[in-house]
């Protein structure tokens, strides 16, 4: 370990906690934080031109700079070339006395490594990060191991990390399961790949956008691309927001297939997403216009050449007269093209420059106007995203308005006013949209939605019913489906802001219109209502989803289970139970647990055996959680997406678990109740104990499964029997009779 990292770094270097740029920038605290991200950016664009100059003895002067900082160095290795270039940034950083390494450098070192699949030094400097070699940075996480090592190429390091992680975490976050997918379809291993599928949603770690992604590529890469546009048609209605990297593959598959139509489809429904196409796209998007879709693909091409009005940076080796033409280059300023040297485009990282903005004063505000840059449509979107303060991205996106050469568009409205709604700003939202209705611009649909959504988090219920009320005149005509949608997000916003009465309304509203809710908005607003454990409008609600002849799902049941129990109602849950088992569904183990424990709470101590009985004659292993979906997906969805995905690769193992269905003849089991509820009441006798027990962790001990435990270990069973029965009994009983 030591031999790897000594190329890397000295003693002098790592634990020096007291830098001379910290002096220079204390010194000169007069610099506004604009003007201290452009002197940053200058050297970063000064030391990315030197590592692809020929001359590498005009880096040392560089890092020599008392700007240079961790921010500096983690920048310039980002955007070094390649790896080497990199590492020799790594190994001429030694000669800096006052530059110590922060977990931000350590990291991208990491990185580089792991994209060079230089595993050997990867494992090193993980090593030596996590045995603490290195001070004021913290140990390496498990997904960032997992990523490092994704990149490396290592699958069999990857596994071994998740196991280590589910040996202590026994259910880790749903983005693991992505990665493990993921190598598993890179590797060819289709079946292992659907079984971690499988297991993701078995135990009850809602798969997300990059879950899609997972599945979608690995569909195309296999030639499936039917399968993965049906799974990528299926997820609006499953409230999953498609994303550009799932229109990319998509989009060069169905281009690499000449399949143009559904290229135009595609595109079209990324205008309605409010989506930007990213730099990958290039070519199919080109490849379009080749074959004739000149006016669908034009306004997406002109969007992704390169910006003439963006300079170039120039670097002179020999003149150091050149310096400041060289500052105003990177300002976006007219220079000549260097003759001795090379060139690239300014380094910009819109979320540094964003929170240099945060204060948004004079001098701010000055040195951002002094640097000239070029505004377009997607780097004023990346700063709007970026902001944390509504105020302040309204104040950048007034600003930018009057720059020259730069004109708002939908895509920037759409980001700054799902900004504002985020935040709860009613007032400069209906400042947009009262513009927006003047000047006759028309929203995505999306937009609208995330408004009605985001009012929900701010609690801005009344406005976002005035946003639903003008939907049409926002986005234009709605389709059926976009129309359950926004009824959906908005009676979910209704409900998170306690306007109670409003939701029912709108839903009465909404059911005559002929807009039937679909199970995952019936089981929100369930959920919402067992919360508050109002019973009689969570049982209106269930007689309202078998009146539209939908099915309720094991999840509808479980929310019926809990609030009964909740409500000190067991023996209505246990109807409940049985009416799920009658449509050979099971709950998961949790909610069997609390229906066991309320009956043991109100003395049905037969029925509560009997639950267990049934629950372990029809399923031994119980799903550990029921997958929620109140208002998002439902089981059906995840069922359908699965089987697609499933039978796309003619494996006979992939079935799909229990997530939501466990089915059996039931037939036999009521005869075997009684004689169990008897069993349990003779071991009550025995044990001088109650049949069943809390523990003070919430775990509940069952006396027949102890002495089944008991029964079966051979050699410790006369000891362990005799430390069960009732120490009252003073062992007056015939050990070989038990």
């Amino acid at each position: 370990m030591s031999m790897h990292l000594h190329r890397f770094f000295l003693a002098r270097n790592l634990f020096n906690s007291v830098a001379p740029s910290t002096r220079y920038f204390a010194r000169h605290s007069y610099i506004n934080k604009v003007s201290l991200y452009l002197r940053r950016a200058r050297l970063i664009d000064s030391i990315r031109l030197s590592l692809r100059s020929n001359s590498p003895g005009s880096l040392t002067p560089l890092l020599n700079d008392p700007a240079l900082d961790s921010f500096v160095v983690t920048n310039a290795l980002k955007s070094a070339p390649s790896p080497d270039s990199a590492l020799s940034l790594i190994e001429t950083l030694k000669s800096v006395p006052h530059f110590s390494h922060t977990q931000n450098t350590l990291y991208t070192l990491a990185k580089i490594l792991a994209k060079s699949q230089q595993t050997a030094k990867l494992k090193a400097l993980i090593d030596a990060i996590n045995s603490g070699k290195f001070t004021n940075v913290a140990r390496i996480g498990f997904m960032d191991r997992m990523l490092w090592f994704v990149a490396a190429g290592d699958p069999d390091a990857v596994i071994r990390v998740w196991d280590e992680w589910r040996a202590l975490q026994k259910h880790p976050c749903a983005e693991s399961y992505n990665i493990v997918m993921g190598v598993y379809a890179q590797m060819g291993k289709s079946t292992e790949a659907v079984k971690i599928f499988n297991r993701m949603i078995v135990e009850g770690a809602i798969p997300n956008s990059r879950t899609y992604t997972v599945l979608i590529e690995h569909l195309v890469n296999s030639g499936k691309l039917e399968s993965a546009m049906e799974i990528f048609k299926t997820l609006p209605l499953m409230r999953i927001k498609r994303t550009l990297a799932q229109y990319s593959i998509l989009v060069g598959a169905f281009t690499s297939a000449e399949q143009f139509h559904l290229v135009k489809a595609l595109l079209e429904e990324m205008r309605i997403d409010g989506i930007l196409p990213g730099r990958a796209m290039q070519w199919a998007l080109q490849r379009m216009q080749e074959a004739g879709f000149v006016e669908e693909t034009d306004e997406f091409v002109k969007d992704m050449l390169p910006d003439k009005r963006i300079k170039n940076v120039g670097f002179h080796m020999d003149d150091d007269e050149e310096e400041e033409d060289e500052e105003e280059d990177a300002d976006h300023k007219s220079c000549d093209v260097a003759v001795d040297g090379v060139q690239l485009k300014p380094w910009l990282d819109p979320a540094a420059l964003a929170s240099s903005l945060h204060n948004w004063g004079p001098e701010e505000v000055s040195a951002l106007e002094s640097a000239k840059f070029v505004w377009t449509t997607r780097l004023v979107c990346k700063m709007i995203r970026n902001f944390k303060s509504a105020e302040t991205a309204w104040q950048f996106f007034c600003w930018v308005a009057y720059q020259p050469t730069f004109t708002h568009d939908v895509y920037t409205v759409s980001r700054t006013i799902a900004k504002l709604a985020r935040h709860g700003r009613v007032d400069l939202v209906d400042k947009l949209i009262s513009k927006i209705k003047r000047e006759g611009i028309r929203l995505p649909f999306i937009t609208v939605r995330l408004i009605i959504d985001f009012y929900g988090i701010s609690g801005k219920g009344d406005a976002a019913l005035k946003v639903f009320s003008d939907a049409k005149t926002l986005c234009g005509p709605i389709s059926k489906s976009g129309l359950l949608l926004l009824y959906s997000s908005l009676l979910q916003t209704l409900a998170k802001c306690k306007m109670d009465s409003d939701a029912l309304n709108i839903l009465d509203e909404m059911i005559l219109c002929g807009i039937l809710p679909d199970v995952q908005t019936f089981s929100g607003l369930m959920h919402h209502f067992a919360l508050q454990g109002d019973i009689r409008m969570v049982q209106r609600l269930f007689g309202m989803v078998r009146q539209s002849g939908q099915e309720p799902d094991a999840y509808m049941y479980k929310i019926l289970i809990r609030v009964y129990c909740k409500c000190e109602r067991a023996v209505l849950a246990l109807r409940v139970f049985e009416d799920m088992r009658n449509s050979s569904l099971m709950p998961d183990s949790a909610t069997k647990q609390l229906l066991v424990k309320s009956l043991w709470k109100e003395g049905r101590l037969r029925e509560a055996a009997a639950v267990e009985e049934r629950s372990e004659q029809i399923n031994a292993v119980l799903p550990h959680t029921l997958p929620e979906h109140a208002y998002t997906v439902s089981s059906a969805d995840l069922m359908r997406v699965y089987n697609i995905y499933s039978s796309s690769f003619t494996i006979s193992e992939a079935k799909i678990a229990n997530f939501s269905t466990a089915r059996s003849d039931t037939s036999s089991v009521m005869p075997k109740v009684d004689v169990f509820a008897f069993g349990v009441v003779l071991l009550e006798l025995l044990s001088g104990r109650k049949a069943m027990e809390m523990k003070e962790n919430g775990e509940i001990v069952m006396l027949w499964k102890e002495i089944i435990g008991i029964s079966e270990d051979e050699e410790n069973r006369e000891e362990r029997l005799g430390r069960w029965m009732d120490p009252n009994l003073e062992s007056f009983y015939p050990i070989d009779l038990l």
